[in-house]
């Protein structure tokens, strides 16, 4: 029995919840985890576990991991700092994937072995992926951003080292396969991408022979081929990026070409006009092909490969100021080239 001091007051209906797990649950039991502002039913012989309204949701999905790849989806709490949590699985494991978010949905797709597959979750609750449709053809190494609305994914490699432009989206809210949106200026993979409620905005990649330090971006709500926004100060692929509403940050990953020169750098820009990426600050570490999420403050970096090695560490930083990263925590696997979206990102009205 919980003791006055560990009841959690409920807003509405009056009565109160506990914060210790209760010993001997009935179905329809709740208690409150304030430390991972999680609410958690019983139901069926187990516990299930709901993200709390307002609570900024990040998810880091999949992954090559130390011997294999993974399913595992980890959550956490990106207003924050702690190790991550368990979320769920994806549909099957997955590396190389691209990523998209509204405030109720995220959405995962494509990735290792060249699959359309795209599958979602719903934020508020704690559970394995489901089935949404496909893209329009098969590939990995892709990208994803969206605004409250519409995702959009980008780029990727189709197989046997050939590279794509291709710009597919789908209305995140339903479900089915995705639609031609456009095409980006570049036929790349290895690319990173951020969003505001309008743009779309787009950084570096893996060209056939070389890297990109090309910027470039989409009004998201008009279908329609991407335009050049500016460049990164290197080229650069293997790279991560998120957003507030008005300014996106991106990692750079490898300064060049694939598997050369691991960097610790972040670079930013003002998404509301075009220009060349501003020197943000560093991350903890040198990294590469690590996932990002945001909420309106703070974007967030997990997972990646520093100098070879494969990590479960998590960074942040401020979105609105610039400055080196800070550690935040761990995810629960050690991966690399896993993806990322957030339930307050950017594009997010």
């Amino acid at each position: 029995m919980a003791k006055a001091s560990d009841l959690w007051p409920v807003a509405a209906g009056g009565g109160s919840i506990p914060t210790i797990e209760p010993t001997s649950p009935s179905d329809g039991d709740m208690w409150y985890d304030s430390s991972m502002q999680r609410l958690n039913v019983y139901y069926n012989g187990g516990w299930f576990w709901t993200a709390t309204s307002g609570t900024p949701t990040g998810l880091f999905a999949g992954g090559n991991g130390q011997s294999s790849t993974v399913d595992v989806i980890d959550w956490i709490n990106i207003a924050t700092t702690g190790n991550a949590t368990d979320f769920g699985n994806l549909i099957s494991a997955t590396r190389y994937l691209g990523a998209c978010a509204s405030s109720t949905r995220g959405v995962f797709t494509g990735g290792d072995a060249s699959t359309s597959t795209t599958q979602y979750v719903l934020f508020s609750t704690f559970a394995n992926a489901t089935s949404f449709g496909n893209l329009s053809y098969s590939r990995v190494s892709l990208t994803g951003c969206s605004s409250s609305t519409k995702g959009l994914f980008a780029g990727g490699n189709v197989g046997k080292g050939g590279l794509t432009n291709t710009i597919d989206y789908i209305t995140i809210a339903s479900t089915g396969n995705a639609t031609d949106f456009g095409d980006l200026t570049e036929s790349k993979e290895r690319l990173s991408s951020c969003s505001s409620s309008t743009r779309g905005l787009f950084f570096g990649g893996m060209l056939s022979t070389a890297a990109s330090k090309v910027i470039e971006y989409v009004t998201i709500a008009s279908n329609g081929n991407a335009t050049s926004f500016g460049e990164l100060t290197l080229l650069c692929n293997s790279n991560t990026a998120c957003s507030s509403s008005t300014r996106g940050i991106t990692t750079l990953g490898y300064a060049g070409s694939f598997k050369l020169n691991p960097t610790n750098n972040i670079e930013y820009v003002t998404i509301a006009t075009t220009g060349n990426s501003t020197d943000f600050g560093d991350l903890t570490s040198t990294n590469d092909s690590s996932a990002a999420a945001s909420n309106s403050l703070r974007g967030v970096f997990g997972g990646g490969e520093p100098s070879g090695i494969l990590t479960t560490g998590i960074d942040y930083v401020a979105i609105a100021s610039t400055g080196n990263a800070t550690d935040f925590g761990d995810l629960t696997v050690a991966r690399y080239s896993l993806a990322a979206c957030g339930s307050k990102h950017g594009g997010i009205a």
